[in-house]
């Protein structure tokens, strides 16, 4: 993309409105613009970071044996009076009505709907396990909308569902989840730690939610320290291998990592207390296993290899899909702006040409803006009259991880400049070599 043809409206001035350092650099890189409290369009930077987030979502989703499909925003009250959530759920759900004054609502999470699909479909045991998901926008009313899209009204997450013969299976199902939440987050360059959760309005007795640690962060969280050294890496899993699954959850939810609802200060003591910590987090998914609670209220049975007509297991796992936008932001930026990881980053390397309008430098970046494309590469080339410093500060607010630097004086010992975002260090080689150079970093990724 040619940045001369690209709608990026950066800001110079931070909105007074901005009290986080995510919220700050969306507004100011031209990834977001509010359209009202809570409610913001998503522009073609923040769209493009935002698509990324959701396809890694749906390969690790697919990758453990989920499968993919769309409920609509809208849901009838009826099935959440079943469920007997409608007037327990509280202000938090949008409540309207249709022009024939039938009661609906806002989707703010759908275990009623897909409880409804499954009851419909699906009445053998053989059909079991089955898990579905969803990639949809949400809407909970918050009195207080605040923190850009960190605690949004609306926002984009992956909800999945899953349908089980029995509790032990189920429970598979809950650290098949976990274990492929672990992979998601790490492929985007975060480290989410899993900690024992409150389980709200949705209900259940197994859940856990998952914090990246930020000084902006929500909530107060307590963890022994040697959880922050694991990591998941390029083991390979079976999902369908239930001790594989267990094994790797134990790993990473042996050591003590809570949240400040479910803080227990005895348990936390026995921690070594050179290894105790508390900090804030940034929650950016949750799993649950909540049992027959939906499938009783609903009437989601099956019948057994015995003919008995018995409840399925239910589990929910949610992934805030445009949250995690914020959430990285706050896990990644200096001074300067933006340090976007490579897997999640919405242009794969920046060009720069410090003297556009010189044939050298003109057919040096059109030649490296051709050859990253031919790589499978998305460049993004600043080939706007403009003076280098603001190229250079465009370039480091939307934090594009690499950076290609043309100038003349480069040029005339055949070398270009490039760039490191995170690190700042600069290595000049010729054109060939950073484009090769560029395509091995995202052959990893």
């Amino acid at each position: 993309m040619r940045l001369s043809r690209y709608f990026l409206p950066v800001l110079k001035e931070t909105p007074a409105e901005a009290q986080i350092v995510s919220h700050r650099l969306m507004l100011r890189a031209g990834m977001i613009k509010q359209a009202s409290a809570g409610i913001y369009s998503w522009l073609p930077l923040g769209f493009k970071v935002l698509r990324k987030i959701e396809g890694i979502v749906h390969e690790e989703q697919i990758r453990a044996g989920h499968i993919p499909m769309l409920m609509p925003t809208l849901q009838s009250a009826d099935l959440w009076r079943e469920s007997g959530r409608y007037d327990a759920y509280g202000a938090e759900m949008l409540r309207i009505k249709d022009r024939h004054e039938r009661d609906m609502l806002y989707t703010p999470t759908a275990e009623e709907l897909i409880t409804d699909i499954f009851r419909d479909n699906v009445s053998s045991y053989r059909d079991l396990p089955l898990t579905m998901y969803q990639v949809q926008w949400k809407f909970r009313d918050e009195i207080r909308p605040r923190f850009g899209v960190m605690r949004g009204r609306e926002f984009y997450m992956k909800d999945g569902y899953n349908f089980d013969l029995t509790k032990e299976d189920a429970l598979h199902a809950y650290n098949r989840h976990l274990v492929s939440y672990l992979r998601t987050y790490e492929r985007m360059g975060l480290q989410a730690i899993p900690m024992r959760a409150d389980s709200g309005p949705i209900g259940g007795d197994y859940t856990h939610e998952f914090l990246i640690l930020a000084e902006t962060g929500e909530s107060e969280v307590f963890y022994d320290s040697e959880i922050t050294d694991l990591t998941f890496g390029d083991r390979e899993i079976n999902y369908d291998d239930h001790a594989q699954c267990q094994a790797v959850l134990e790993e990473f939810t042996s050591r003590y990592a809570r949240t400040d609802e479910t803080h227990d200060e005895a348990e936390f003591g026995k921690v070594p207390e050179a290894r105790r910590r508390s900090a804030r987090g940034i929650e950016v998914g949750q799993i649950f296993y909540f049992g027959t609670t939906y499938s009783e209220a609903l009437g989601a049975t099956v019948q057994d290899a015995d003919g008995n007509q018995v409840a399925v297991h239910m589990g929910s796992h949610g992934i805030g899909v445009s949250r995690l936008a914020g959430a990285l932001i706050e896990a990644n930026h200096d001074d300067n702006g933006i340090i976007w990881p490579e897997g999640v980053t919405p242009f794969h390397a920046g060009v720069i040409n410090l003297r556009q309008g010189d044939s050298a430098t003109d057919g040096a970046c059109e030649a490296l803006y051709a050859a990253l494309k031919k790589r499978g590469l998305e460049p993004l080339y600043d080939d706007r009259d403009e003076r280098a410093g603001a190229k250079f500060a465009t370039m480091d607010l939307i934090g594009l991880p690499w950076r290609v630097t043309v100038g003349p004086r480069g040029l005339g010992n055949g070398v270009v400049e490039l760039t490191s975002r995170r690190t700042g260090e600069s290595e000049e080689m010729s054109p060939e070599a950073a484009v090769d150079r560029i395509a091995q970093i995202y052959a990893g990724v």
